[in-house]
């Protein structure tokens, strides 16, 4: 791969991505339902997209100086530059990222297209043991995490040095993330310095301050939109509902919404999905009669588990509940 500049580096977007996650075309995106007016966009722009650090200040990195380190039980442990990332095979997808601190319909949620190489490929070239279990990552900042060494031979799991085809930016983790499928962003480290291929666990930053062990995602649906349109309200009698629902890697099923003490009803997907690993965006449209009302929503994932109806603080393994908002016609 050339070297990659901080305005453009490769193309992004549906028809870019590869692997076993790649995105269906954009032109059978393209097909697909309109979303309610109002609903986030399905990909978050890149300043906008959600942060949770361990410092007040993100650290500042020079490419230059990145000298990236696999260490530990490998044949032959490897120092690598960014340039000599960048030139390995790359692989785009769309990925949904959540905090684990985000509440039941919180912002500290987001989704992109991130570009980098297979971590895979980097164990592989390392040689790394047949007895190793653990991969321990170390990150500036002090950040420090332990994944097995299933999940980072995952054909998904990515060393991250774009996203929406820029380079990392500072606060984003440049010059180098990892991306973890059906994990919260605590398992995640940005900024990362070395890895150490190991037969035990290490510690987790956030698991030593009690939070929760693997950070799998609580399946979660928000409701984005409740606008009133008087105008369309009076010519089609129809008021439009959105919002997003996510289940980490384990994808989204089905998404119901209920209009006061009424029965559930099932709204619309856009299928198919931008990428299995994402948020869905789903549409209700309601044809309200005037007063207040309670318009709540919930999911069921891909394996078929409705999300739970426990209202949980994010404490220590994510937020759970049923979102709901009051309105008035």
């Amino acid at each position: 791969m050339p070297s990659l500049t901080p305005v453009q580096l490769i193309p992004f977007g549906p028809d870019a991505t590869s692997g076993p996650t790649a995105s269906p075309s954009q032109a059978v995106l393209a097909k697909r339902i309109e979303p309610a007016p109002g609903t986030r966009a399905e990909i978050t722009p890149v300043d906008n997209f959600c942060r949770i650090d361990v410092n007040t200040l993100s650290p500042v990195v020079g490419a230059a100086s990145l000298r990236f380190q696999l260490k530990g039980m490998a044949q032959k442990p490897l120092t690598l530059s960014l340039a000599e990332i960048q030139s390995c095979p790359a692989f785009s997808q769309a990925v949904t990222l959540s905090c684990i601190s985000n509440t039941v319909g919180g912002d500290l949620i987001s989704t992109n297209y991130w570009t980098g190489v297979l971590f895979k490929d980097i164990l592989t070239e390392a040689g790394i043991n047949p007895t190793v279990k653990y991969i321990n990552v170390m990150a500036y900042g002090g950040f420090y995490e332990s994944n097995p060494i299933e999940e980072a031979m995952d054909e998904r799991t990515l060393l991250v040095y774009a996203m929406n085809g820029q380079l990392l930016p500072n606060e984003h983790g440049f010059p180098l993330r990892v991306f973890i499928p059906n994990h919260y962003g605590m398992k995640q480290p940005k900024w990362i310095t070395q890895m150490e291929a190991t037969d035990m666990p290490g510690a987790g930053y956030w698991v030593e301050r009690g939070w929760s062990m693997t950070a799998i995602p609580q399946t979660t649906s928000f409701i984005d939109t409740t606008n009133v349109d008087l105008n369309e309200l009076k010519n089609s009698g129809i008021m439009p509902l959105g919002g997003i629902a996510y289940a980490g890697g384990r994808g989204i099923q089905k998404v119901e919404v209920q209009i006061d003490d009424g029965a559930w009803q099932e709204a619309q997907l856009p299928s198919p999905a931008v990428s299995p690993l994402t948020w869905m965006q789903w549409r209700f449209d309601w044809k309200p009669v005037p007063g207040n009302h309670r318009i709540s929503v919930r999911a069921t994932d891909g394996m078929g588990v409705q999300q739970t109806t426990d209202q949980n603080d994010v404490a220590p393994d994510g937020a759970t509940g049923i979102y709901s908002v009051d309105i008035r016609i």
